[in-house]
């Protein structure tokens, strides 16, 4: 497979060397793009040694003649010939440029032009990662498709010691080669996915919900998507891009997503249950708004539609996949889920753990399946946690299919 390699100007610059090797070591053929502040960490000839190519670190090559037609075309042509673009350092500007659509050099106009498949590996400042600028970045890159390598987290160039590292070159490589692999395994399925909270009214203008962002689903949704499914998507509220080619049906409530996951059972071959349905709902809200007084307010709640049972239920010869968010004892209660809820599989993960869970772009689970295995996996980005749901889920059905005929 052709890759490109973008190499944006940071310290951390000077492992791209590294993972250029790692990259031909995997049998990757690697075109080299600097932009001008990576030529200030190291120079272009080493990464033409490694590669045995000529590194593209100009828009304009030349200003003469027929070079500057051909190199005035020439990331279209390089956007072309390859099929993935890893960049490593993502710097902060590159992350801001690619986020909004500016194309000032040849890296971010070669951005703009790439049909293939984009991973981002961020490095920078700990402050500069947690800026708001950058994760809302960061959140809009994903929101496009693209996939974020979480950075890792030690003591960085400036002194400070938090995220914000380049991952080791080696761990790129193979996340690199992960998925380039990924195949078109799931032609023909048709996943059913929730995700995000719901919200169940107090009254007209309050409701109760919880911390639920949505991101596992979304993730989910769009790794199915991209290894051939048809999906749709039952998506509570939440604050994320579509998924490109994904049906997505939008509910409130855990009533509403209840009839809408029924509705579309049917159809499915896979349902993945990763929404966090609220346990309770208000018994007859009040069709006016609840004014405050000095007395406490005491509200009955009665619990909303276990919607994962149900499918449990009338799934048939689908695959189930369930959720299960704590805060201990993990495996034991994802058992304990998976056999009462008729699931196959229970993704658990624990909640009260920094870092991963709601809100998070990285997740770490355990996943539990019916055939008695827990696989773990590492903490990782959502998209990689995602794929590996999967990978374990088309496994587990044949392992099914397999008990069953016997």
């Amino acid at each position: 497979m052709k890759i490109v390699l973008g190499v944006g100007g940071g310290i951390a610059a000077y492992k791209a060397a590294e993972l250029s090797r790692a990259l031909m070591e995997r049998d990757f053929e690697v075109q080299v793009v600097m932009t001008h502040a990576a030529e200030e960490f190291i120079r272009p000839l080493t990464f033409a040694a490694l590669t045995n190519r000529k590194v593209i670190t100009d828009l304009f090559a030349s200003r003469s003649g027929e070079e500057v037609l051909a190199s005035s075309v020439e990331h279209i042509r390089v956007a072309r010939e390859n099929q993935m673009l890893v960049v490593a350092p993502a710097t902060a500007d590159l992350l801001a440029r690619f986020a909004h659509g500016l194309a000032n050099d040849f890296l971010s106009t070669l951005y703009l032009a790439f049909t293939g498949k984009v991973i981002l590996a961020p490095a920078m400042n700990t402050e500069m990662w947690n800026h708001a600028a950058t994760r809302a970045n960061v959140e809009t890159l994903v929101g496009r498709g693209n996939i974020v390598l979480p950075p890792a987290e030690g003591s960085l160039a400036c002194g400070e010691v938090g995220a914000g590292r380049l991952p080791d070159p080696v761990w790129i490589a193979d996340a690199v080669q992960s998925l380039a692999a990924a195949r078109h395994d799931m032609d023909g399925e048709t996943v059913l996915v929730t995700a995000g909270p719901t919200q169940e009214p107090i009254d007209p203008v309050r409701y109760l919900t919880n911390r639920s962002s949505g991101k596992m689903g979304y993730a989910i949704a769009a790794a199915a998507a991209e290894r051939g499914a048809r999906v749709v998507l039952v998506s509570g509220p939440v604050n994320l891009p579509e998924p490109f080619g994904v049906q997505v049906v939008r509910v409130r409530s855990a009533v509403e997503m209840r009839n809408a996951v029924m509705a579309k059972l049917p159809e499915s071959t896979i349902i993945v249950k990763a929404a966090a349905v609220a346990d309770y709902h208000v018994a007859n809200p009040p069709k006016q708004k609840i004014k405050k007084t000095p007395a406490r307010l005491s509200l009955e709640l009665d619990p909303t539609p276990d919607i994962l049972a149900e499918v449990g239920r009338n799934k048939g010869d689908r695959l189930l996949i369930g959720f299960a968010a704590e805060t201990t004892a993990l495996v034991e209660e994802a058992r304990r889920k998976m056999a009462s809820k008729n699931a196959d599989m229970v993704v658990a993960n624990l909640v009260n753990q920094e870092g991963t869970g709601f809100e998070s772009d990285e997740n770490e689970v355990t996943l539990v399946m019916r055939t008695g295995e827990a696989v773990q996996v590492p903490r990782a980005s959502k998209k990689i946690v995602a794929g590996r749901i999967f990978d374990q889920a088309l496994k587990l059905r044949l392992a099914l299919h397999a008990l069953h005929d016997a």
